[in-house]
């Protein structure tokens, strides 16, 4: 039997499509997640109901976002999902989740089993709307979540975990096998909870800025900060900024990131006059 075959459903490599098949596992993200009813809920990649099912227990209503059209027409004909269910057959990529926060007149709540191939940009999609999303529940590949969670002088620690942590709080839940899936990745998961922060502990003047600092800095990690930072910086604004010049990367805080981005930030709009 082919591995690749799970419910009648041929797993799509092009959609990184690895179903949860472990009730243990379920029950424990269910549990994480806690819906309630009136909540406004958002499961991206559903694929075969594996958490959609029992969550749905829970509320009398629920969106998801399915980019597989034949996963997308066999939730629509789910008689246990059918009357509670909208389907958003779409890119979660694409997806505008201020206006679906909007429609629903409440922050979201969105979670979801993530396709690896993609986990990473959609989680910086995501970052653009944590203004109208109270939390996240997301299983991803464990490698991301140790970034998600690393704290400064550490190899983990890297551009994905400054943005995230500028943004949300993030707390571990679980660590999943690969077992739990059909078809088994070849790697281990894990299950975070990402709570958007309500005042941004070091907010930035214009988060581009933030962006392109840790995109240039992360780009060539290796290299000393007065190096690898030469384009955007001087060594003596570094210094006045109290930067060590020898420190890479991932030596620097979220905060002193921040402080880097609004220092830049600044001396953009002056030039810009």
């Amino acid at each position: 039997m082919n591995n690749r075959m799970h419910q009648g459903h041929f797993a799509r490599k092009r959609f990184g499509q690895n179903f949860l098949n472990d009730e243990n596992v379920i029950e424990n993200i269910v549990a994480a997640i806690q819906p309630k009813k009136d909540q406004a809920l958002v499961e991206i990649g559903p694929g075969l109901a594996a958490l959609t099912l029992p969550v749905s227990q829970y509320v009398d209503h629920l969106t998801v976002i399915e980019i597989d059209r034949d996963l997308a027409t066999r939730l629509l004909e789910n008689p246990f999902l059918k009357d509670k269910i909208n389907v958003i057959q779409q890119d979660a990529m694409t997806v505008d989740f201020t206006a679906l926060a909007n429609q629903m007149n409440q922050p979201l709540r969105v979670f979801g089993n993530l396709p690896y191939n993609i986990s990473t940009p959609l989680m910086f999609h995501l970052f653009q709307f944590t203004h109208a999303i109270s939390d996240m529940h997301f299983m991803l590949q464990k490698e991301v979540v140790n970034r998600l969670v690393a704290a400064p002088n550490s190899k983990a620690y890297g551009r994905l975990s400054v943005m995230a942590q500028y943004y949300c709080q993030i707390i571990p839940v679980l660590e999943v096998p690969p077992y739990a899936f059909k078809p088994a990745p070849k790697v281990d998961s894990a299950v975070v909870k990402l709570i958007p922060h309500k005042s941004l502990p070091h907010p930035v003047n214009d988060v581009r800025a933030l962006s392109r600092i840790t995109t240039e800095a992360f780009n060539q990690r290796r290299k000393t900060i007065r190096n690898s930072l030469s384009n955007i910086f001087s060594a003596e604004s570094l210094t006045n900024l109290g930067i060590d010049l020898d420190a890479r990367a991932e030596n620097l805080s979220v905060e002193q990131y921040c402080q880097l981005a609004n220092a830049y930030s600044k001396t953009y709009s002056k030039m810009s006059e």
